[in-house]
């Protein structure tokens, strides 16, 4: 692949590692990744769904690309990689492309985050229902047949869709949720029946609206894996925001205190809890209020192209240990790692599993 960060994986370590979602895209691939909600919707359905009918070579493209995103992770020591979301323009359309009830032709404009920015999307002008077969199968077996670990897959969870979306049905945020809980689990049911072992619901609205995650979100992401089997590990993610570009250090976040808020309530619902905090270290008390669920801490920023040495991620590693039992602990990017591009993505995750197998 061209790159020198191979490691000899090891079946027990330290510290197990794992990535978020997004990796860079081959530059063959013509599915650009966007990730601000006010992004041309309209332009991406001329562009890129265009290309879909018109290029039946692009399947194939997308397997080989998938399986080089794969190798990247595994050749840097990652434990549990993703997918990368080759296939996805964003983590949240793509996903509702595939329900019911969308609307991706006819836009709602909404003015947005307290007048921050205006956008045209999508909507929602009938009840939300999954279809018949899960899109994500085929795109874990793709990204399976690459590894010779378990590869996670990642879906985004119901109240951050009903933010990245336009409501002109239901008029009721909780009930919204609760469709939108029922069809995730469909697809969440079909990759667990079809044998993927790591899924991922994210959630970085919790972290934006805390009272609603507490009012309902956190109801509604259990639901999510209503009757999957214990052999599958749920996680959940909660990144803080993003920037509109890399090295845009002033971009808003979320109130550092949304984690601490939540918790409690959040602890023990799922399996493994993912947070940031190479971004915007976290309080030492906050480890300490998760006493079942392990959690995944972002060790390396995803929107700052400064590579992190091994020793300060080592040094900061060490601080959350004194809170957070080994076993309890993994380590991750902050989120995904699209901004990156492929060299400084894997110059991050060979430093950062460095640094986890040494502390």
């Amino acid at each position: 692949m061209g790159q020198t960060c191979t490691y000899q994986w090891e079946a027990l370590m330290p510290l197990r590692t794992t990535c978020l979602g997004a990796y860079p895209k081959p530059a063959y691939v013509p599915i650009t990744d966007w990730f601000q909600v006010g992004h041309d919707v309209a332009d991406y359905n001329e562009r890129v769904l265009k290309t879909w009918t018109e290029r039946p070579e692009i399947q194939a493209e997308l397997d080989r690309a998938t399986a080089e995103v794969v190798a990247d992770q595994i050749a840097c020591g990652i434990d549990i990689p993703t997918d990368g979301e080759v296939r996805r323009e964003n983590y949240i359309h793509y996903q509702c492309r595939h329900f019911d009830g969308f609307d991706f032709d006819n836009l709602a404009h909404r003015v947005l985050r307290n007048g921050a920015y205006e956008a045209d999307l999508p909507a929602i002008r009938a009840p939300v229902r999954a279809r018949g077969d899960s899109v994500l199968v085929r795109d874990w077996q793709v990204a399976q047949a690459a590894s010779d670990r378990p590869v996670k897959m990642t879906l985004p969870g119901p109240l951050t869709i009903s933010d990245t979306t336009a409501d002109e049905c239901y008029g009721d945020p909780e009930r919204l949720a609760a469709d939108l809980a029922a069809a995730l689990n469909h697809e969440v049911r079909a990759l667990a029946a079809a044998g993927c072992r790591h899924i991922q619901i994210d959630e970085p609205i919790f972290a934006r609206k805390p009272d609603a995650a507490l009012a309902y979100g956190i109801d509604t992401l259990a639901a999510c894996f209503n009757g999957v089997p214990g052999e599958v590990t749920r996680v959940m993610h909660m990144c803080c925001g993003y920037p509109n570009r890399l090295d845009d250090t002033d971009y808003p976040k979320a109130d550092p205190q949304a984690y601490v808020r939540i918790a409690k309530g959040l602890d023990g619902v799922v399996d493994q809890i993912s947070i940031e905090d190479a971004h915007r270290h976290n309080p030492p008390e906050l480890f300490g209020l998760f006493d079942r669920s392990a959690l995944i801490v972002g060790f390396v920023t995803v929107a700052s192209s400064r590579v992190e040495t091994v020793d300060e991620i080592r040094a900061r590693m060490l601080e959350v240990l004194r809170n957070v039992p080994a076993e309890r602990l993994l380590a991750a990017p902050d989120c995904g790692l699209g901004f990156l591009g492929r060299d400084l993505a894997m110059r991050k995750l060979g430093n950062m599993v460095e640094a986890a197998r040494s502390v």
